[in-house]
């Protein structure tokens, strides 16, 4: 089990999430990772934030906890720099992973409902905040 550290990004009534498929399924992620040794959940936010999606953020509050294999911790966060899509961590860079495709992409809030969001709480409970 291993703890991890989300960022909920919204603009524009749209949100990022990372569309991944993986051994024949489609299904989305919020932006996140493992928490390190020595390192806060809001700092791994931050770091898989930039490893991820190549934008530096500002997190604020932690809109959930979901625990699943460990703690999951979702900061709703600000973009502060960078560009979504230009994210250099190893699930771009480790083609020998074999963990799937990950693509980063905005996904209009009306939208989280329909797709097969992981996890589901997580999106209806900001679906239903941002609305």
């Amino acid at each position: 089990m291993r703890n991890r550290g989300s960022v909920v990004i919204i603009e524009d009534q749209k949100v990022v999430l990372i569309k991944r498929v993986r051994e024949g399924s489609v299904y989305y992620v919020f932006p996140g990772g493992g928490i390190e040794e020595g390192e806060t959940p809001e700092e791994a936010a931050k770091r898989e934030a930039f490893e991820e999606l190549g934008v530096e953020v500002r997190v604020s509050e932690c809109l959930d906890k979901v625990t699943y294999k460990g703690t999951q911790y979702f900061f709703l966060s600000k973009i502060i720099s960078g560009t979504i899509g230009s994210g250099k961590g190893e699930e771009y860079t480790d083609l020998n992973r074999n963990r799937g495709t990950y693509e980063p992409l905005w996904v209009g809030l009306n939208r989280l409902s329909s797709l097969n969001v992981k996890p589901k709480e997580v999106a209806i409970k900001v679906q239903s905040l941002f609305k």
